[in-house]
């Protein structure tokens, strides 16, 4: 079983297949986008394979398969099924920008095999200012829409992820939350936080969008019944199917119960998205290193899991010692 140092067991890995996307949003790249790594870089679907195995052995039970945007890697459906029949996973989600879903439920629906569960990134339903989050005025929401009322039909829950970012989405608050109105899913509100090209821009907290929600829709009730991985906090609206959730890592916190750690595309192992350390297991897998010697390195890199994030003062001084916060966007890390 794997536990850091402060007994918090660590049983869900966050994955990222690429760190290529087919969005640029503001608060996750820069305007003129970045230099993809070349292929060379990234692990190769065989490689993710074997270390969620050795994972798995060590008592990883649920993956989420995130980017970048994980849909533009070629192959991505099959690695999911591939997941689902490793011993030991228990469960298999999806994170995604949405665009590209109806093309991977058809190929996951030809390979016998639907994920879990699917976060879909959806920031504005606005086609004017989803064009100015995301930089692609192309896409609609409205299509994004559709795969998720096709993921409905198919009784996949599903949960849309919205970031609010001061004077760019304020306006959308409302009609983000009201899609789970005649909808049974989840609408999550996640405060901005200061990667990347993100520490240029102002968040809007949950608190401040709660209070909204209220004076529009009706009392917030605390709900437990929403299944997940992670630290959302879930609340009932009357007469809404679905539910609303909150993750305010920035005004609250939760790294109290943080049972996470993270894959990057190019096989960097993180226990703590805020630090720059970690464990490259790219380099070991492809100098020959045995499973013994990879379960061990899990297992210390995985020990030095940091007591909580730096993106605020709410935990006060950090007491572990770290090489440094993580200098990339939200893209680089995988979500």
């Amino acid at each position: 079983m794997l536990t850091d140092s402060f007994g918090r067991k660590l049983d869900y890995l966050r994955v990222s297949v690429t760190d290529r996307c087919n969005l640029r949003c503001v608060y996750c790249m820069p305007r003129e986008g970045v230099e993809w790594k070349p292929h060379t870089y990234m692990l190769t679907f065989e490689e993710f394979l074997r270390i969620i195995r050795i994972a798995a052995e060590l008592g990883i039970r649920k993956i989420k398969v995130t980017g970048g945007e994980p849909l533009v890697r070629r192959g991505a459906a099959l690695f999911i099924k591939n997941l689902k029949d490793l011993p030991g996973i228990e469960k298999v989600t999806l994170t995604t920008n949405g665009l590209l879903l109806g093309a991977y439920l058809d190929e996951a629906e030809a390979l016998g095999v639907l994920p879990d569960g699917v976060n879909i990134s959806l920031d504005a339903l606005d086609s004017g200012r989803f064009g100015r989050l995301t930089r692609r005025t192309d896409p609609e929401p409205a299509e994004i829409l559709l795969s998720v009322d096709r993921l409905l039909e198919k009784n996949i829950p599903v949960k849309l992820n919205s970031v609010i970012v001061r004077s760019f989405n304020e306006e959308e608050i409302l009609p983000l939350a009201a899609l789970a109105k005649d909808r049974n899913i989840a609408v999550r509100f996640i405060e901005l936080m200061p990667l990347g090209s993100a520490s240029a821009l102002k968040p809007v907290s949950g608190g401040e969008i709660a209070s909204l929600l209220e004076k529009a829709y009706g009392v917030l009730t605390p709900f437990n019944g929403v299944s997940g991985n992670g630290p959302a906090v879930y609340y009932s609206i009357p007469a809404f199917a679905g539910k609303i959730g909150f993750i305010n890592a920035i005004t609250h916190g939760f790294c109290e119960t943080c049972n996470r750690l993270r894959l990057t595309s190019e096989g960097f192992l993180k226990p703590c998205l805020s630090y720059d350390m970690g464990l490259d297991l790219r380099e070991l897998l492809r100098s020959g290193v045995s499973d013994g010697e990879l379960k061990q390195a899990i297992t210390g890199i995985s020990a030095r899991k940091p007591r909580n994030h730096t993106f605020s003062g709410i935990y006060g001084a950090q007491q572990v010692e770290i090489e440094g916060q993580h200098p990339d966007g939200m893209f680089g890390i995988g979500g």
